[in-house]
């Protein structure tokens, strides 16, 4: 019945998102509108996609139990502190569709630094990574038992160069900043609780530069989602916010002299927009 509840609050969102967004074929910024073609509208197939689905199938099957240790807002799916791996990989990762727009965010922008906050059973990491294997990855994981998990499938993945951190972020969070001393990417996850996500925003701010980006998971989660999201997005050192629905980005750029934030959804969402029928 929760999933169903779920399922119906999350569709309502997305028509309320859906009806506002643009397609590549309504925009005027050209930076807005070369994201667009090459992260919403790609169709490439890169090598990593199958090499990380693989490992989701394992999981997916792996009825083994874990006590997992949760210092967000939980799963309002599978409450409870004891879950099975195929649970976690179900209900917690990532889905395909979002794993590839992430792979090409990251390889859009190009980061040298990157930070995720959020690892879980390290799928969204993988992605992230594997189009970013020069970069510097820390991800911070609160969980000890889904962080030793996530360990083994960087390794499994042949993906070093992630280094991951296990505790709370308000612990590790300081310490992780003043190591990479900027960001040049930033994906924060984990922990759906509209405080503590501008908390972990507002940490992270100082360490942003013109080029930064910064992705926020699940900005339609719940309304104390989209309320900070709503704030984020408002605060005078993002001059450009893009709602893809699965996550939110959020832009310093000084040369965008006016405030923008633009929906946006594939071409084929909305194909009237195209032409096809007609005006």
């Amino acid at each position: 019945m929760k999933a169903i509840v779920l399922f119906l609050q999350i569709a309502w969102r997305y028509l309320r998102f859906y009806r506002r967004a643009y397609t590549r074929y309504g925009l005027h910024s050209p930076f807005v509108f070369e994201l667009t073609e090459q992260v919403v509208e790609d169709k490439r197939v890169f090598y990593a996609f199958a090499i990380i689905e693989q490992l989701r199938q394992l999981l997916l099957r792996d009825r083994n139990r874990i006590s997992v240790t949760d210092y967000g807002a939980g799963s309002k799916v599978t409450p409870g502190p004891v879950r099975s791996i195929s649970s976690l990989a179900r209900n917690s990762a990532i889905s395909p569709a979002t794993g590839r727009l992430l792979f090409r965010l990251v390889h859009f922008i190009k980061p040298r630094r990157i930070l995720e906050l959020g690892t879980s059973l390290g799928i969204s990491t993988a992605y992230q990574a594997a189009a970013a294997l020069n970069a510097e990855f820390l991800t911070i994981e609160g969980c000890p038992e889904t962080a030793l998990r996530a360990k083994k499938h960087f390794q499994q993945l042949g993906l070093p160069h992630i280094r991951l951190l296990n505790g709370a972020f308000r612990e590790l969070l300081p310490g992780a900043l003043q190591h990479l001393q900027q960001l040049d990417y930033l994906y924060l996850d984990g922990d759906h609780r509209a405080g503590a996500s501008l908390e972990y925003f507002n940490l992270c701010l100082p360490y942003a530069h013109n080029d930064s980006l910064f992705v926020i998971a699940d900005i339609h989660w719940s309304r104390e989602m989209e309320a900070a999201w709503l704030d984020m997005q408002q605060h005078p050192s993002v001059t450009l916010s893009i709602d893809l629905f699965q996550v939110g980005l959020l832009f310093f750029r000084k040369e965008q002299r006016q405030k923008e934030h633009y929906n946006i959804v594939p071409a084929r969402y909305k194909p009237w927009r195209m032409g096809v029928f007609g005006k």
